[in-house]
């Protein structure tokens, strides 16, 4: 290549502040020669990508020649996905929870910054506080952009009309009338609860706070109306209430709710870039690619199954390979399957002294797989930890799986992957979140404020699960916001369990009820227990598509319906398509 690209090269990363090896700059020539005409266009690629990658000021041939082997290779499943229609491998990439970037919000201007250097498992002090601190400011820059709780620019006579201007809580002492405050629940005595923001906190009377009953209660100022969500209210969790001080220097709860969703979209534009979700930036061309290779994927499956005890072979065992049976004789076979735990019935602990005959379990897993050979070589295997597995300890997030268990399923099924929970699958330009916790009993045990029972018009409305607990993670942004005492979290880490912005799906292995609905647009589904209820989820990422399965004990086979398709496997399934909201 001429000397004038060495110079173009050269220049261009001088530019943004990089010295380049000579061999490096050979490697960078060699690249670009592959793209006759586009040269300009390959090399600020391969530049773009770099920048993600260096920790140093200094280009070497080893990291140019990594990044061009990564680039060539995505190049590649691309056109191979322009032919086939989807490409499983590339199109699946399973985000280990920590490895997810942490990122903290910079009050003075406005943005957030990435976190550099290690975390440490074992946290110090400060750590603990900056875990509070920086699930406030989360929802506080979120709600700092809603119309409603936004200061008005300019004082009129009309300017506060339908406004709820936020009152910092050291703000309340001598004032009189109402006032919204944003706070987290904190019992800092036994049996009193306090709010609290960055600046004080106060104790509060919950007694007489509207325990909201439907999905959102309206407030009305006049004509104007305005949303409060609902939800299971505990301590840790963050709130937006309306109440006035008393004498008594007790701030009464009025009205009660959480901070209000924001659009991912809107989110997305504020994060500049930044990637929350782990799975890699994306520019716009390669959004609108993959995207366009998404609508192709209509095929594409994943199987997810929660609580698969292989201690029990006639719990799990035996109606798990009724299940593999099943999409072993399908047209196309699931791209996906999601194992969740618990892989045993009784809890991994100090007590549990089976894990050798458990090894041997996994073993047998893999070797049931491999029997399905169509599913072995056309689909994947993802496992994800329960809450009573083996592991270090029972705090989130879990690490996955020891290898001394899996070793011998690995041995059958090489290309499994182990995971952490919980976890995160991005299926081209889809964020799936994946979950496995029994929440929901943790939850209303926790609660300050009894759930409403009371039925809507729509028959999901009014079970717990969807309108209560999903509300309540999602306008969290947090998949367990129970306080510390009641489940543990490694404070360096909490990051790894945020939900903003928003993903597209959320997964929660629980073991109440199977329910699957659409929340403000993000599709939520509950897979239930496997070995105990028999219920499993198929679900197609392409057009979103829940159908909620279960195994009949008094049938010999199953039907997945689809539309007027009947597809014949040995177990029964209820189709069921997210209703929109």
């Amino acid at each position: 290549m001429n000397a004038s690209m060495r110079k173009k090269v050269q220049r261009k990363c001088k530019i943004i502040g990089y010295n380049l090896k000579v061999d490096a700059l050979d490697e960078i020539l060699s690249f670009a020669s592959r793209f006759e005409g586009d040269e300009d266009e390959a090399i600020d690629v391969l530049l773009k990508e770099l920048e993600k990658s260096l920790k140093s000021t200094i280009i070497d041939k080893e990291t140019v020649h990594r990044v061009v082997s990564q680039l060539l290779e995505v190049e590649a499943d691309m056109e191979d996905g322009s032919d086939a229609g989807t490409s499983t491998s590339s199109a699946i990439r399973v985000v280990d929870a920590f490895l997810i970037p942490k990122y903290k919000y910079d009050t003075v201007r406005k943005q957030f910054y990435e976190h550099t250097g290690t975390l440490s498992i074992h946290g110090e002090a400060s750590a603990k506080a900056a875990l509070y601190r920086d699930r406030f400011l989360l929802l506080s820059q979120r709600l700092s952009r809603d119309q409603h709780f936004s200061k008005p620019a300019f004082e009129s006579e009309f300017s506060h009309f339908g406004s709820c201007e936020i009152s910092p809580i050291q703000s309340l002492v001598g004032q009189t009338g109402r006032k919204w405050v944003m706070g987290v629940i904190s019992q800092l005595e036994d049996g009193h609860y306090y709010l609290e923001d960055l600046t004080a906190a106060v104790k509060i009377n919950l007694s007489n706070a509207i325990s909201f009953s439907r999905e959102s209660i309206i407030i009305c100022f006049f004509d104007w109306q305005y949303k409060i969500t609902t939800g299971l209210f505990s301590e840790n969790t963050i709130v937006v209430v309306e109440g006035e001080m008393l004498v008594e220097g007790i701030f009464q709860v009025l009205t009660c709710g959480f901070p209000p969703l924001e659009d991912r979209d809107k989110s997305l534009k504020v994060l500049a870039g930044n990637d929350f979700f782990g799975g890699g930036t994306l520019t716009k061309e390669e959004t609108i690619r993959l995207e366009e290779m998404e609508k192709r994927a209509v095929n594409d499956m994943f199987v997810i199954l929660s609580d698969v005890w292989l201690d029990s072979e006639e719990k799990a065992l035996t109606k798990l390979e009724t299940v593999l049976d099943g999409f072993e004789s399908v047209e196309v076979v699931p791209s996906l399957f999601v194992f969740m735990g618990n892989f045993c019935s009784r809890p991994c602990n100090l007590s549990f002294h089976s894990y050798s005959s458990l090894r041997l379990q996994f073993g047998k897993l893999g070797e049931m797989i491999a029997a399905h050979t169509r599913l072995k070589e056309h689909s994947q295997f993802l496992f994800i930890p329960g809450p009573d597995d083996a592991g270090p300890s029972t705090v989130l997030p879990r690490c996955a799986l020891p290898k001394y268990l899996t070793e011998e399923l690995q041995k059958h099924i090489p290309n499994a992957i182990f995971s952490s929970n919980p976890c995160r699958v991005k299926f081209y330009t889809q964020e799936i979140v994946f979950f496995r916790q029994d929440m929901l009993h943790r939850m209303r045990r926790s609660c300050l404020m009894s759930p409403s029972t009371e039925e809507t018009d729509d028959h999901f409305q009014h079970v717990v699960f969807p309108s209560g607990l999903v509300a309540t993670i999602t306008h969290q942004s947090h998949l367990c916001p129970l306080p510390l005492t009641v489940q543990p979290i490694i404070w360096n880490y909490d990051h790894c369990l945020y939900l903003y912005p928003t993903p597209h799906t959320i997964v929660l292995g629980d073991r109440s009820q199977q329910k699957a609905f659409k929340y403000t647009g993000i599709t939520c589904f509950n897979t239930g227990s496997f070995s105990i209820d028999s219920t499993f989820v198929a679900y197609r990422p392409c057009s979103q598509e829940v159908e909620l399965s279960a195994l009949c004990s008094t049938q010999a086979q199953l039907h997945i319906v689809k539309g007027d398709a009947a597809i014949a496997t040995k177990a029964e399934s209820k189709h069921f398509t997210p209703p929109p909201m």
